[in-house]
């Protein structure tokens, strides 16, 4: 007798793949998908008994919840990084840490090229999303000179690192501290194993360390597009892109602003900047008004800074770093499209320029889009918490953040975090390493274009 298919043959195989194939049909759903992977992977490997240094695992949710800040490139810790884990689970840490920071599908091309296999024209869709690059034009290129930048920048900090480090402890201790600080800074993540969550406090006044780290911090957040124009400008090949132009100059703004600020409104406060030097006092400014732009890294108490201070990084985070970089937020050029079109309304005019360049309607568009949906995902997000957790507004409000941008900055929040609050911040640095459109664009069914517009009315405004 002939023998009859059933569900539980061919057929259900069929629709697994189907399912599989329509799951991973697009970039953005492919990236969303790679990211929870890493991330799942990364919290079932810290389980492991050689990953940590006590008698039991650590709970799942603490290990996702580690995993997902890793990769995500946040730095928010539930757990003692230098205490907690032992060095291999610090290794897989900082493994989960360049990954998420350069991007999977960054480390798989870099595999592909070694192993000197063609890559597809999905592949480089998927690169042209994962960089938040306009066309696959140059795209492999580009993708050897993030991993040679990002390989060239890690290693100079962590030679400095070291170098400074050799004063205050041993060799072998010297040289892995100096390592993992300069991949974790340079990729915005902010983990740090100094012990007892003191991330760079001790170093507050350190000239070296401050400078480096800032350095790291700074070319990690400004993108690898931006790295490739200054380099090629340097060589006087060719002139500096609109983009560069508006990155470099709103990160300098938000930088020296945020400084000045946060100097005055903590000059005098005796818990962070009033017991130090006029120097050590510039220095933990620029370190305060730097990190926030997705880092995570602090030289002074951020519990005790004053609100207004604390107010001031909220503001920075948000922001964030810049496309195409290690960080998170919005983004410095679509803050930088916003004030634009701000400044052309006031002035009465159409059109938003930007250095003698008019920007497109759709820029200004997708710019206001991304914030809206950056702004409503961190009042839900701390309406939640509100409720789930016994804390103040304020350090609510500034653990969302840091979770958002991918920041990793905390008043002392996270440790108390009950396990659904620690849900809600796993997927807010979750959507904000990967960005409020691309999981739209993945969750969403792609809609055709409009056949018809429809007659223009008129509202009032204002």
């Amino acid at each position: 007798m002939r023998k009859v298919k059933s569900l539980s043959d061919d057929g259900v195989v069929d629709v697994v793949r189907k399912w599989f194939s329509s799951l991973i049909a697009s970039p953005p759903r492919l990236l969303v998908l790679g990211f929870a992977m890493i991330i799942l992977l990364g919290a079932g490997l810290l389980m492991l008994p050689f990953s940590h240094t006590q008698d039991s695992a650590p709970r799942f949710i603490d290990a996702l919840f580690t995993a997902t800040s890793a990769t995500c490139v946040t730095g928010l810790v539930v757990v003692d990084t230098g205490t907690y884990w032992t060095t291999a689970g610090q290794l897989i840490i900082l493994t989960m840490i360049q990954v998420g920071g350069l991007g999977f599908m960054t480390m798989a091309t870099l595999f592909a090229i070694i192993l000197k296999r063609r890559i597809s024209l999905k592949e480089r869709l998927v690169l042209q999303e994962s960089l938040n690059q306009t066309s696959i034009e140059g795209i492999i290129r580009l993708v050897r000179k993030v991993v040679v930048y990002a390989l060239t920048i890690e290693l100079v900090g962590a030679i400095l690192f070291t170098a400074r480090f050799l004063f205050d402890m041993p060799v072998g201790e010297a040289m892995y501290k100096g390592a993992f600080h300069a991949v974790s800074f340079f990729n915005n993540a902010g983990f740090d194993i100094m012990g007892d969550y003191r991330s760079l406090v001790d170093y507050v006044g350190d000239p070296l360390v401050n400078i480096v780290t800032m350095l790291l911090i700074i070319l990690g957040g400004l993108g690898f597009v931006v790295l490739s124009d200054l380099v090629d400008f340097r060589n006087m090949k060719r002139k500096l892109s609109l983009h560069s132009k508006v990155v470099l100059s709103m990160s300098g703004i938000l930088i020296v602003t945020g400084a000045a600020l946060i100097l005055i409104f903590e000059y005098t406060n005796g818990k962070t900047f009033a017991p130090l030097g006029f120097g050590e006092k510039l220095l933990a400014a620029f370190m305060q008004s730097v990190s926030p732009r997705t880092a995570g890294v602090n030289s002074v108490d951020i519990a005790g800074l004053r609100q207004a201070t604390q107010f001031i990084i909220i503001i920075l985070m948000f922001i964030g770093a810049s496309p195409g970089s290690t960080g998170g937020g919005i983004k410095t050029t679509t803050f930088t499209a916003l004030v634009g079109a701000v400044v052309a309304m006031v002035r009465g005019k159409e059109d938003v320029v930007l250095f003698k360049m008019r920007l497109a309607q759709e820029r200004v568009y997708k710019a206001l889009t991304v914030t809206l949906f950056a702004f409503g995902l961190v009042i839900v997000a701390t309406m939640i918490l509100s409720t789930t957790e016994d804390h103040q507004f304020l350090m609510i409000l500034f653990e969302v953040t840091s979770a958002f941008g991918t920041v990793g900055l905390s008043m002392g929040l996270t440790g108390d975090l009950t396990v659904a609050g620690k849900i809600i911040i796993i997927l807010m640095m979750f959507m904000g390493r990967l960005g409020p459109l691309t999981l739209t664009y993945a969750l969403g069914r792609k809609q055709g274009r409009a056949l018809y517009r429809h007659a223009e009315g008129k509202i009032i405004i204002g």
